[in-house]
């Protein structure tokens, strides 16, 4: 329990988790899998009862580029950690140009434990070349296809005219 330390006494401070691990809910979409018998299953007896064995976590969970220069290039990483106990693979669906936005990742199978990195880029442009005289809002998620599920990344920015 989260109530009591590893002594048994009643905590007095509250327990701070990682940003990624707070009650924020994933956008998720799940995949009917059917069981595939080269894909690396582990079996294992502690493990034959669990069927969630492969999962992603993306890290950050959301990515909010803030205010940009329109014609500007501007670029950050997410790492998409694999929390599962076995390796599993992934595939990025591109944006469409008009959002401006690009991912660039290394495709292969991702082991138990370890991470892949997905570079987001963004090239600031109006869309549809609307002079608003404001700042224009863009708003885009991006499709992660995973084994079992597919994982959507919130990504947002405010472009400057």
């Amino acid at each position: 329990s989260v109530m009591v330390d590893v002594t048994g006494q009643t905590r007095k401070e509250k327990i701070i988790l990682p940003s990624y691990l707070q009650s924020i809910k994933r956008k998720t979409i799940l995949i009917k899998k059917i069981e595939d018998p080269a894909s690396g299953k582990v079996r294992t007896s502690s493990l034959a009862t669990r069927q969630d064995l492969t999962k992603f976590h993306l890290i950050p969970p959301r990515v909010i580029f803030g205010v940009l220069k329109e014609g500007c290039t501007y670029a950050t990483t997410v790492n998409m950690k694999n929390v599962g106990v076995n390796f599993s693979r992934f595939r990025v669906k591109q944006p469409p140009p008009h959002t401006g936005l690009r991912v660039m990742y290394t495709p292969g199978p991702v082991a138990a434990g370890l991470h892949a990195e997905l570079e987001i880029e963004i090239f600031a442009m109006l869309i549809e070349g609307k002079d608003t005289g404001g700042p224009e809002e863009v708003s885009h998620n991006i499709e992660i296809l995973t084994e079992t599920e597919t994982l959507l990344l919130p990504v947002k920015a405010n472009i400057l005219c």
